[in-house]
């Protein structure tokens, strides 16, 4: 009688511990499904706020072709200029299908100023006729190891904040500078080598309460107009190959953010 009774005692306890356990697991895949969805929520956002950059550069060129339709040189340069915006987003869209494939980011060995070169004529269209952008190129800057993709739609997220943060005019000042310093990483007290990469306003700026979200995602201070993953885009732009970003900001003087990117050995 003993022996049955343990039996079954050993029973209800094996079958106690399938329903925790399937419990647990159910506890899992929903956790899951949950980390999925804020994911796609995320992505989404990031989506909309890159397209919604281009298609302001996109505007603004053709805005600018209807107003020099007496002028056809000028006009051929900002059809070129739109054009090329298009490219980007085709370039952009790849971007986006090859994250979703799981594939890595394209990182290639490049020149900081070649890259601010190259797309300046977009930083001019997007940052707008009343904004002026001016450019401090410095030498001997180090390559480094970046996605062009991701720079160029970073590079843009800080410069329409700043033209944002300036609804009055003003100027834009995007700066590279070849930066050694002591890596603040555990275990790498040794220096470092960096292209950093600076982008300078004047405007309105920024409460310290405000600076400490900004990286947040989805915050923002544009309301419905903002989907607040500007900001935390340009952090895991930096982020994705070993870099840090930093901001100063004050109410009243302007928003300074600095992009550091680590030097690398190999071939531009």
């Amino acid at each position: 009688m003993a022996m049955a009774e343990m039996a079954f005692s050993n029973e209800i306890l094996v079958q106690s511990q399938a329903e925790r356990g399937g419990r647990e697991q159910a506890a899992q895949q929903r956790e899951r499904a949950l980390n999925r969805l804020a994911i796609l929520g995320e992505m989404t956002g990031g989506i909309a706020h890159d397209f919604r950059n281009l298609l302001t550069v996109i505007e603004s060129g053709l805005r600018l072709a209807e107003r020099r339709a007496d002028q056809p040189e000028s006009v051929r340069a900002d059809i070129g200029a739109t054009r090329e915006a298009v490219n980007r987003g085709v370039e952009l869209t790849s971007q986006l299908l090859a994250f979703a494939s799981d594939r890595k980011p394209d990182l290639q060995a490049r020149d900081l100023n070649e890259l601010v070169r190259s797309f300046e004529p977009f930083l001019r269209y997007g940052a707008g006729a009343h904004v002026r952008v001016r450019l401090e190129l410095g030498s001997d800057i180090p390559s480094c190891l970046v996605d062009p993709t991701l720079f160029d739609a970073a590079v843009l997220n800080l410069v329409l904040n700043a033209r944002d943060s300036m609804p009055s005019g003003g100027e834009i000042c995007i700066a590279t500078e070849r930066l050694v310093e002591a890596d603040t990483a555990p275990g790498q007290p040794a220096p470092k080598t960096y292209a950093r990469l600076r982008v300078q306003d004047r405007g309105c700026g920024m409460p310290s309460e405000t600076l400490q979200k900004v990286l947040d995602p989805f915050f923002t201070t544009k309301g419905e107009n903002g989907t607040g993953m500007g900001l935390s885009q340009v952090y895991a732009t930096v982020q994705l190959v070993g870099g840090h970003l930093r901001i100063a900001s004050k109410r009243g003087t302007g928003t300074t953010v600095d992009l550091l990117f680590p030097s690398t050995e190999e071939a531009v």
